[in-house]
């Protein structure tokens, strides 16, 4: 099991939750993903990450899978400019490869914020720290564990 890997199950057991992760074939985007586990597509939680301009840091939007980040909104949430995060910028902070970035187990506490679209499921799947793995949880788990707010970044 790698690393990232690890770290997102340890995660989410110390969370009380049960790690219901899994890894899939070559899934390169959320509807590759949703087909992978059987799911709605805008039930997958990505991970789009952002760098703030003003704090150098990066800033975590789980979006629904069908949705997009939209910039304006985006940047009045983080009450900063946004602009690309650098692979080497996402790994320092979060531990994670650009392609499975999981929305727990960061190697440093991120602002991060939730599509409020992942909240009307019952269920929804995130990266599991691999650009191979997925995990399930409740969007209230998700939530918490993540310290996500809830806000309308989406076009």
């Amino acid at each position: 099991m790698s690393k990232s890997l690890a770290r997102v199950e340890a995660a989410l057991r110390a969370a009380g939750l049960d790690a219901d992760i899994r890894e899939m074939g070559d899934t390169r985007t959320a509807v590759d993903a949703a087909a992978a586990v059987g799911c709605e597509v805008d039930q997958i939680a990505k991970s789009i990450i952002f760098r703030g301009e003003d704090s150098g840091h990066v800033v975590l939007f789980l979006t629904a899978g069908g949705n997009r980040v939209d910039a304006d909104k985006a940047t009045a949430l983080a009450g900063q400019p946004l602009g690309k995060a650098d692979a080497g910028l996402i790994r320092a902070e979060t531990g994670f490869a650009i392609g499975g970035v999981a929305p727990v187990g960061h190697l440093t506490q991120i602002a991060a914020f939730i599509d409020p679209r992942l909240l009307q499921f019952g269920t929804v799947w995130a990266a599991g720290g691999t650009p191979r793995h997925v995990f399930a949880i409740a969007p209230d788990d998700l939530v918490r564990v993540s310290g996500a707010q809830a806000a309308d970044f989406t076009r």
